[in-house]
C-alpha cells in the first residue's frame, strides 16, 4: 500500500494498494474517485446497484454517493486510485456517473496508467498536469457527450498566438516553474487547448520544452564548475536524481561527467 499527495492542481491524493481479504464498508468520499484495476477484479455497490471493475475498465465514482468494495476473485485485486477535486466536474455530472461508473475506454485507461507513472516521479508536475487535463476532457465527454470541455474551436492564428504566449511564460518561469492551471488563467485558454496549440506550433508538449530549457541551463552551470546537486535545484529540478535521469536521457551521460569535460 502506498499513498501520497502530489503537487498537482486537481489531484487530492494518489493511492496504490493490493487487497485480498479486505472489504470496504459502505462509505462516501467528498472527491471524485478515478480507479483502475491492474490485477484481479473488484465488486462494489453504488447507490444500491452492483457493479464491477477489472483491468479492462476505468471506474469513476462520484462524490457524496455511498459505495463499498471487495475482491471478486480469490487472489484479491491490485488497484491504483486518483482522488480528484470535487470541482473537477459539475455536480450535475454525478447522476451520469452513478448510472454508468464503469467506462470501457482503452485510450482513457492508457492515459490514466501513464499519469500514474508520471505521478510516481517527483518533479514531473507539469507533465502530470498536462496528462490530467486530457483525462479530464475525455471523462467530461463520457459524463456529458453533448458538450466538449475544450470549448469552441479556435483559428490556427489564434492557436499560434496562444502557443507563443505560453512559450514566453515557460521561458520566464524556467527555474521556478508554472502550473498549467496558472497558465490557463493568465492566457484565458483551456488547459487542453494550451497543450494542443503548443505541441502543434513547436512539435513537443510544454513539459518537454521546459525540461529541455532546464537541461540547457544546467549544462552552462555545470561547465562553470557548479556541483550537480546544487545545479539541480538551481535550474528547477526536484533533486540531483531528477536532473540525472533527464540529463542522461538528453545527453547520454551524467551531469558530473559532463561538468568534468569543461575543466582543463
Amino acid at each position: 500500500m502506498r499513498a501520497w499527495r502530489p503537487a498537482v492542481p486537481g489531484i487530492l491524493e494518489v493511492f496504490h494498494a493490493r487487497f485480498v481479504e479486505h472489504a470496504y464498508p459502505l462509505h462516501a468520499h467528498d472527491a471524485w474517485t478515478l480507479l483502475i484495476v491492474d490485477a484481479g477484479a473488484v465488486r462494489y455497490a453504488l447507490d444500491r446497484s452492483t457493479h464491477g471493475s477489472h483491468p479492462a475498465t476505468v471506474t469513476l465514482l462520484p462524490p457524496h454517493v455511498p459505495h463499498d468494495g471487495q475482491a471478486a476473485t480469490a487472489d484479491g485485486f491490485r488497484k491504483r486510485v486518483i482522488y480528484l477535486d470535487p470541482e473537477m466536474f459539475s455536480p450535475t455530472a454525478i447522476g451520469a456517473a452513478v448510472d454508468a461508473p464503469a467506462l470501457n475506454d482503452p485510450t482513457l485507461r492508457d492515459r490514466i496508467d501513464s499519469l500514474h507513472r508520471v505521478l510516481a516521479t517527483p518533479g514531473e508536475e507539469l507533465e502530470a498536469e498536462s496528462r490530467l487535463a486530457f483525462i479530464r476532457e475525455r471523462l467530461h465527454d463520457h459524463l456529458a457527450p453533448q458538450r466538449s470541455a475544450s470549448g469552441p474551436p479556435r483559428s490556427r492564428t489564434a492557436g499560434r498566438r496562444t502557443a507563443d504566449q505560453l512559450r514566453q511564460l515557460l521561458d520566464a518561469h524556467t527555474t521556478t516553474g508554472i502550473t498549467l492551471r496558472e497558465a490557463s488563467a493568465r492566457l484565458g485558454a483551456h488547459p487542453t487547448h494550451l497543450v494542443r496549440a503548443f505541441t502543434a506550433a513547436f512539435g513537443l508538449p510544454p513539459h518537454a520544452y521546459l525540461t529541455g530549457r532546464r537541461i540547457d541551463l544546467a549544462r552552462r552551470l555545470l561547465l562553470d564548475g557548479r556541483p550537480p546537486a546544487q545545479v539541480a535545484t538551481a535550474v528547477g529540478f526536484y533533486d540531483q536524481a531528477h536532473l540525472s535521469r533527464h540529463f542522461r536521457r538528453y545527453l547520454g551521460t551524467t551531469p558530473a561527467r559532463y561538468g568534468r569535460t569543461g575543466r582543463p
